[in-house]
This record gives C-alpha cells, sequence and structure tokens, in this order.
C-alpha cells in the first residue's frame, strides 16, 4: 500500500517522531545527545522554527514544534541525515541509522497543546526511568528541564509553553509544575500517539459512544476535529510556490553525505558513486530551491533531458528506499 504523503503545513503545530532502525539506539551516551541537541537547535533557529516540547530517549525521539521559514521536511532532512552521518563516522557504521521515514502528525492546537507537551516530556517516566517528579525536573534529555529552569537551551520556546499557565514567570511555572504532577502516572495515551478519527475522539471507547449526527471525517497524519481535518486538508489543494532551499547548502550537503568533492560531482563523471550524488542533488535542488533543469545542466554541462531522466531515477530510487 503507497504510502500517504506527509503533511508539510507552515505555521501549523506538528507532533515530529523518529526511531532507530530496528530499535537499536541512536544515541548511545551524553556526546551522542548533545551532538544531536547542538544540531537541533541550528535547524531550529536557522528555520525560526518554534519549539515547544522534545525528549531523547536511547532509541527515539519526540518533538513538538510549529514549522516557520524553513519547512518540516527540510528540517528533518538536514537535522537526521547530518546527525546520521556523524553518527556513522563515530562509530565506524555503515547503512541507515534511523527506521524508515520520520513521523509526523499535524496538531490541533487548542485541544491537544498542552497534553502532548506533558505526554512528551513524560516519557523517561512512562520508560521506567524515574519515578518522582524531582528526577524528572533534573533529567537533561527532555524540554520538561528547560521549562523548570535545571537546564538552559536557548532555542526551546519556553515562554509559548509557560504563557498557557499564568503571565508572571513564578505563577506559571508552578501551574506547569502541578499539570505535570497531575498525569504523572496516567501511563501511556492511545489518543495521543498519532492521529486519526480515533484518536482525534479519544480513543475507541470514546469514538464508539458517539452518535450518527457526530460523525466526521478523519485522517490518520491529523490530529484534531473534524473541521480542522478539512481544513488542513483544503491548504493542500492550493498550489504551493513557496522554496526555501538554498543551492549552494543543498549542494554542501550532498557532498559532504557523499564523500565527494564539489568540482567530482559538478563534473560530467559516469563513476557510480558520483553519478548517484549528483542525482540526489539534482533532485534536492529542484523539490528544495527551484532550479529549473536547464539551470541544473548549465552547471554540470548536461542536457536538461538527462537533468529530467536523473531526477526520476533519483525519485524511484528515493521510493524504493
Amino acid at each position: 500500500m503507497p504510502r500517504n504523503a506527509r503533511l508539510d503545513v507552515p505555521n501549523i503545530l506538528q507532533h515530529v517522531m523518529a526511531r532507530g532502525i530496528e530499535d537499536q539506539k541512536i544515541f548511545r551516551n551524553k556526546k551522542d545527545r548533545e551532538e544531536f541537541l547542538r544540531r537541533l537547535s541550528d535547524v531550529v533557529t536557522k528555520g525560526k522554527v518554534q519549539l515547544f516540547g522534545w525528549c531523547l530517549m536511547s532509541n527515539h525521539f519526540h518533538l513538538l514544534l510549529r514549522p516557520r521559514e524553513m519547512t518540516l521536511a527540510t528540517m528533518m532532512r538536514r537535522l537526521m541525515t547530518g546527525y546520521a552521518v556523524w553518527h556513522n563516522r563515530r562509530y565506524a557504521r555503515k547503512g541507515h541509522l534511523f527506521q524508515n521515514r520520520y513521523k509526523s502528525i499535524v496538531v490541533e492546537e487548542d485541544s491537544y497543546f498542552l497534553e502532548l507537551v506533558r505526554y512528551i516530556h513524560l516519557n523517561p517516566v512512562r520508560a521506567g526511568m524515574m519515578s518522582r517528579l524531582s528526577e524528572l525536573n533534573r533529567y537533561p534529555y527532555s524540554g520538561h528541564a528547560v521549562i523548570m529552569g535545571y537546564r538552559d537551551y536557548g532555542c526551546q520556546d519556553v515562554g509559548g509553553v509557560l504563557e498557557w499557565f499564568g503571565s508572571r514567570a513564578g505563577e506559571a511555572r508552578r501551574g506547569y509544575r502541578n499539570f505535570i504532577e497531575a498525569g504523572f502516572d496516567q501511563g501511556e495515551r492511545e489518543d495521543l500517539q498519532g492521529g486519526g478519527l480515533i484518536r482525534s475522539a479519544g480513543g475507541r471507547e470514546a469514538l464508539a459512544r458517539r452518535r450518527k449526527d457526530e460523525r466526521e471525517i478523519g485522517d490518520e497524519r491529523i490530529l484534531g476535529s473534524g473541521s480542522f481535518v478539512e481544513e488542513i486538508l483544503n491548504t493542500q489543494t492550493e498550489p504551493r510556490t513557496r522554496k526555501d532551499g538554498n543551492l549552494g547548502d543543498i549542494l554542501d550537503e550532498v557532498c559532504e553525505q557523499s564523500g565527494i568533492s564539489r568540482k567530482q560531482l559538478l563534473s560530467r563523471s559516469r563513476i557510480h558513486k558520483v553519478s548517484r550524488a549528483r542525482r540526489v542533488f539534482f533532485l534536492r535542488a529542484h523539490e528544495e530551491s527551484g532550479e529549473s533543469l536547464t539551470a541544473l545542466g548549465r552547471l554540470c554541462g548536461l542536457a536538461h533531458t538527462s537533468v529530467r531522466e536523473a531526477i526520476q531515477r533519483a525519485r524511484e530510487e528515493r521510493d524504493n528506499h
């Protein structure tokens, strides 16, 4: 069954998750976690992304964010690919680090913002890593410690969370702490683990209690009411002309990931490794930066028809992976 395209909607809250391939560890120690957070801070700052909540576990991570100037797809590609390249070099390993694609759920903010902040920050508790709130306060790899003032992480939008609890800092932090404590033992929440009608309704039992006249549309990529689902889906039918990728940045990223120099990539070399990297560059430059086939061909001394064929093949390779 073909996968649904992600909903990459700017200025809308999204819950993003990614897991290590075959549930393997993606963070083995403190240095790994700090490197990932450094890279996360970089893309959040450059893309003016609002990051409200996050948590790093040994084999997966959660983010609660609102994309602004940078699309979610660009942000996550730079974050995950960059970290995977660094991780593989550090541990002399090859192959994929993350399992499939990252998962992103578009979220109706008024209904789910606070619940998701709490759900994400309580991950270490559900995993049995701690049993008291005082321990969570000082766990350095969750946004909860930042909100409570025990860790400094400048790219996190602490005010965007605390403003839900009051206008004065002390009052707001106490309100937030009480909210977390009230849900400390709530365990797994089926209604917050993804999108779709079942979760938007509050779970299977809540959905079963609905009357026929309460039926509404659902989508597995969206957590929210039927009207919110319709609103989001309608935005996807509108033409998109926005391109936020920088050609030079894309070229540098592909060169770093492939271990190929700019000169090699932009040559007409038919060496397999070079050709494959060039195809990736053409695809990303066309999709993210809006470069024309003719302009890309001119960079490498190729006809636009050759560039079209390379992009088509790159898409097929991407879909197969």
